[in-house]
């Protein structure tokens, strides 16, 4: 019984150095094809930024208009609506030449509940963020970049964080698709600097610089006061000879 058992355990370690030995040489050969995929796992993430980088320069002129309402019978009538409202509310002229495109975003349907927003491409640049730029002023719509919609989802998905830090006092932004945060209000901290500050220390009258004229030495009164000093003495002399 007792061979039996010496027999049974050297099977037991012939097997497990068998079994070490294969996995071994299994992982010797997958060792290319695990660089391989991790190269191409590298190649895909650049793919991946390279893809995002371009789909954010094509929308870089673009901006998305909600509320507008929806009445319009052709493009051009829309592009009218559109420019009338930038210019009544932002007092910026845009003309016909400076959109590229303006167009619906949304399958148009016979019961819409809210106007379709519209996706206007500008030609140049500086005038899509000078219109971003006074957004605040606009009354009837609003406006937002042009966003894709992964973007849209993650900005969706800071938003509880950037209530949350605003709560605490911080500074918090979402930029692009980042949340932004730093730790205090530099806005708020510079309007109490402001506030702290006594506004007598700008009303107390400054202390005019003495002028060259009135530092500058009268010679004559030099002269003056040295000839009656010497005129004293002179005097006192001959009195005293006296």
């Amino acid at each position: 019984m007792d061979n039996l058992q010496i027999f049974l355990e050297q099977i037991k370690v012939e097997m497990a150095n068998q079994t070490k030995e294969i996995i071994a040489q299994m992982d010797e050969k997958l060792v290319p094809f695990s660089r391989e995929m991790e190269q191409l796992k590298l190649e895909n993430q650049e793919l991946k930024s390279k893809i995002s980088d371009l789909e954010k320069n094509r929308r870089a002129n673009n901006i998305i208009i909600y509320g507008l309402k929806e009445n319009e019978i052709s493009s051009s009538h829309l592009l009218e609506s559109v420019i009338e409202e930038i210019k009544k509310d932002l007092n910026i002229t845009v003309t016909d030449r400076d959109i590229n495109t303006i167009r619906r975003i949304g399958k148009l349907t016979l019961k819409n509940e809210k106007p379709r927003p519209i996706l206007v491409s500008f030609v140049c640049n500086w005038q899509r963020n000078d219109i971003l730029k006074n957004k605040k002023k606009l009354k009837d719509i609003h406006i937002s970049e042009d966003y894709p919609k992964d973007v849209i989802r993650k900005r969706k998905e800071l938003l509880p964080k950037l209530t949350e830090e605003r709560k605490k006092g911080n500074y918090a932004i979402i930029s692009y698709d980042k949340l932004i945060i730093r730790k205090g209000n530099p806005g708020m901290e510079k309007r109490k600097r402001d506030s702290s500050t006594s506004p007598a220390m700008y009303n107390q009258p400054r202390k005019q610089p003495a002028t060259a004229k009135e530092n500058r030495i009268n010679a004559f009164d030099l002269m003056r006061g040295r000839s009656n000093s010497f005129s004293a003495s002179l005097l006192s002399s001959t009195e005293q000879k006296q």
